[in-house]
């Protein structure tokens, strides 16, 4: 005898009846007639990943009925929330980030407190941040290569004689020789020992020690901007509702299981 007679000999209807049906059957009308569905997925979210997701959890415990269906999509209505939570979460991290990443005057202070002489003054801490460790050794060397010719200049023009400031000029690197250049056209400085000894002392000295210093304690600038920019205050709220999610979630799986 088939299914369909014996369903009618017995007086039960096994093709309809919910607790006989396919499981393929009753997942899908559990998706197409679920109710929390349509209020937990907002309109830019996808509705297909959150389908997948009931799926997964039908397959996982097999509901019997209605009532189990409804607790299995309470448990991805928990879990897609706590999805939301955890993108907040990195919203918020990389908010405090940007802020912190302005902040260089501060920040990069702070990361060496007993640095004298760190300042951050027109540093911007994105370039930092985006160092490979082979970059900052490099930037490191550079830095030291950079002091060992200012402080030759230096020494070149506190000795004086006879083309002193030329020589100074040829000890200098390019970039620093156009830089010179730069303010001698804008008659900020002479062009002569005295105004090459004045620009280097104001401008040159102090910045190529900076850039030592800054690839230096470049792991420490690093650890400081990302330090100020989690901002933990801010995700305590986000913490406390992840919780009520995990406790929603151990109270619908007991009532499931």
């Amino acid at each position: 005898m088939n299914t369909i007679a014996t369903a009618k000999t017995d007086g039960t209807n096994k093709m309809t009846d919910p607790q006989t049906q396919p499981y393929e059957v009753v997942r899908f009308n559990a998706l197409k007639h679920g109710i929390l569905s349509r209020y937990t997925v907002l309109s830019h979210e996808s509705h297909a990943d959150y389908e997948s997701l009931v799926n997964s959890l039908m397959a996982e415990h097999l509901p019997a009925g209605a009532t189990e269906q409804h607790l299995i999509e309470e448990l991805a209505s928990v879990i897609w929330r706590k999805r939301r939570v955890l993108q907040a979460e990195g919203a918020t991290i990389n908010k405090g980030l940007k802020e912190s990443a302005r902040s260089a005057k501060t920040v990069i202070p702070a990361a060496a407190p007993f640095e004298m002489g760190l300042s951050g003054e027109n540093t911007d801490i994105r370039d930092l941040m985006d160092l490979k460790p082979e970059d900052v050794t490099e930037s490191h060397q550079s830095a030291k290569h950079d002091i060992a010719v200012t402080d030759k200049a230096s020494a070149i023009l506190r000795k004086g004689g006879d083309r002193a400031y030329e020589k100074a000029l040829r000890a200098l690197l390019p970039d620093i020789c156009e830089w010179w250049q730069n303010y001698v056209d804008d008659e900020e400085y002479t062009a002569d020992a005295t105004g090459l000894a004045a620009f280097i002392t104001e401008h040159i000295t102090p910045f190529v020690y900076q850039q030592e210093k800054e690839a230096r304690h470049h792991d420490a600038i690093v650890n400081q901007t990302i330090g100020e920019g989690l901002q933990a205050y801010k995700l305590e709220k986000l913490s406390r509702y992840e919780t009520h999610l995990d406790r929603k979630f151990e109270r619908t799986l007991a009532m499931l299981i």
